[in-house]
């Protein structure tokens, strides 16, 4: 199908859509197809193997613990982290995986119980498949070792995953998909096009696509869903205390400074929009280190952007100081679409994953997406909201992807604040613009894609280039 605002916006749990979303949603994939195809009873053994990206930062990324959540039957967009923790230490403790037995994401039915945990996981850190460097494959034979079923899946970046050999067909689906849309487009030439022939805004094109699988009214309950899961997200990190788990000893520090606006900015003074704004990033980001449920937006490494920028919009944008509820929900509606309109372009054009083109595709593309938003709700023509786009992409070029200890959590979460604020300048700079300007978000685009190309594969989420080599890990 063609990437809709609720691809690049859909609810997982941390900490990497790439390497614990993406590889949960294979591995359970994988499962279903053992119930399918009739061979679940027959199983005997299972074989998993995992390559590049996500063997050399697995165990920081949580990847392996995704990828027995998965197998199990577990879908990242319906379980819960309490589920998570129970089903992990049930695993860790027995040293046996109920493969297929969870019910729908949710509970535990009929499965096949077999001796396997973490460490029977293969690792192929640096062999890539020629697809992708996320490449994972499955296994399962019967008592005499005969291969049952096998498959290969790569995650693709933002929860996204491609199966080997369906490469070409998905590619044919997408383009005959994006032939039902009524404004298609793969290019920002193409979005401003359709703004300029219809009329409409970059939010209202993607709305008008959005119709034609969804009623409006669904369209607007779920991206309000997404934004309350957001919000939910911050209020659940506020309330923990401590180091984020992994070994790096990194203390939460989002609580603590909830505390100190609260005391200091008892009537939301613009004065502290920066503060607020940096709170809601590392908020959101701190939670999606400690596994918590959170909002791609396009992934998990790069979520605090797109809830801090909108937290602005809502809080310290012009107009909002007397805005009513409804008003409040037109906004973030708006936002999202917007910044999805966006999204759409780097999914199609170029590519969000860490792993594929270092952080400008993650962190990069989520500060271009908040930037278009922000721009549009702040009253931006749709020339401005391109430029909003470029000037954010434009100044995160080059930016590598190299978390120490293979952890989201240095540089990622402070990254997502400063990425954030980059955001906001960048649609007040448009803004205060007419909308013309040199550098287009297409030549932008292409250019983040060329760079990722020849990025040295060390400084592309492998943990063995920048800081991931130069910083003491303990």
């Amino acid at each position: 199908m063609a990437v809709g605002v609720f691809d690049l916006f859909s609810i997982g749990i941390g900490p990497s859509s790439s390497h614990t979303v993406g590889p949960m949603r294979a591995a359970a994939v994988f499962a279903a197809e053992l119930k399918s195809t009739g061979v679940l009873e027959r199983v005997a053994g299972l074989r998993v193997d995992l390559y590049g990206s996500l063997a050399a930062t697995g165990h920081g990324h949580g990847t392996m613990t995704a990828v027995l959540l998965g197998l199990e039957g577990f879908h990242p967009e319906l379980i819960l982290p309490d589920e998570v923790e129970e089903r992990l230490a049930a695993i860790a403790d027995s040293g046996t995986l109920h493969l297929a037995g969870a019910a729908e994401g949710t509970g535990q039915s009929d499965g096949v119980s077999l001796p396997y945990a973490v460490k029977d996981i293969i690792l192929h850190p640096l062999t890539i498949l020629p697809r992708h460097t996320n490449g994972l494959k499955f296994a399962v034979s019967d008592a005499d070792g005969e291969v049952l079923h096998e498959a290969t899946f790569f995650s693709v970046g933002g929860g996204f995953i491609v199966r080997e050999g369906e490469e070409d067909a998905a590619l044919k689906e997408l383009d005959e998909s994006k032939k039902e849309l009524p404004l298609p487009f793969r290019t920002a030439a193409e979005l401003l096009e359709h703004c300029r022939s219809a009329g409409l805004s970059f939010g209202e094109v993607m709305l008008v696509n959005e119709c034609a699988s969804r009623s409006e009214q669904e369209i607007r309950e779920g991206l309000l869903h997404i934004h309350s899961v957001m919000e939910s997200c911050v209020e659940t990190s506020l309330k923990r205390e401590g180091l984020l788990p992994g070994g790096l000893k990194v203390r939460r520090r989002a609580p603590d400074w909830h505390d100190r606006l609260l005391k200091e900015d008892k009537d939301r003074d613009p004065k502290y929009w920066q503060e607020w704004v940096n709170l809601v990033a590392l908020a959101v980001n701190e939670e999606n280190a400690s596994g918590g449920r959170v909002v791609t937006a396009p992934t998990n490494g790069a979520a605090g952007i797109i809830p801090a920028v909108l937290h602005y919009a809502l809080h310290f944008a012009p107009g909002m100081e007397n805005a009513t509820r409804e008003d409040r929900d037109d906004v973030v509606v708006r936002f999202l679409l917007t910044a999805g309109a966006v999204g759409v372009l780097y999914k199609e054009q170029a590519s969000i994953s860490g792993a594929e083109v270092g952080c400008q595709g993650e962190v990069g593309s989520a500060s271009s997406m908040a930037a278009a938003g922000l721009a549009e709700v702040m009253g931006g023509t749709p020339s401005q909201v391109e430029n909003a786009a470029e000037i954010a992409m434009e100044h995160n070029l080059g930016l590598t992807c190299d978390p120490i200890g293979g952890l989201v959590q240095v540089p990622c979460i402070e990254r997502n604040a400063i990425a954030a604020a980059k955001a906001i300048n960048a649609a007040k700079m448009a803004l205060w613009g007419d909308g013309t300007h040199r550098v287009s978000l297409d030549e932008v685009i292409v250019t983040m894609r060329e760079t990722g190309r020849d990025m040295s594969s060390k400084y592309k989420e492998t943990a063995m280039g920048g800081l991931a080599v130069n910083v003491v890990e303990c």
